[in-house]
């Protein structure tokens, strides 16, 4: 098992093998991967970083993913962690509880995020899979 981030979501969607990465593991994330995602994908569509047709044939790879949702027990772990690592938001932190209560890795691209949260959950490097 292996929690994945919105940066990690995103990449694995723009491009057209992206999620095959993860034919041995079993990704998971928190609900909140597809609205960030969404919100990523559209905004570089609306910003002209890509293409209507690649947003699009991403958009359907992310909501197509093997990936499976699974929010927290209890949200106040993720506010924990948040207040642990001395974060103002929530939302990384999300990713870091989820990691943590299902005791697997978490893979994210954000390097603050690596840095930050690395001491509490295994983190990994999409290219380590």
């Amino acid at each position: 098992m292996l929690v994945v981030d919105a940066s990690v979501a995103v990449a694995a969607s723009l491009a057209a093998d992206g999620w095959s990465i993860f034919h041995a593991e079993d990704p998971v994330s928190p609900p909140l991967v597809l609205s960030e995602s969404c919100s990523v994908l559209h905004e570089a569509r609306w910003r002209g970083e890509i293409t209507k047709e690649l947003a699009d044939q991403a958009l359907e790879r992310l909501l197509s993913a093997p990936l499976r949702i699974q929010a927290l027990d209890d949200p106040r772990m993720a506010w924990a962690i948040a207040e642990e690592l001395g974060w103002a938001k929530t939302y990384d932190a999300e990713y870091v509880a989820l990691a943590r209560a299902l005791g697997c890795r978490l893979v994210t691209l954000d390097a603050r995020l690596r840095r930050g949260a690395g001491r509490l959950v295994k983190m990994i490097d999409p290219v380590d899979l």
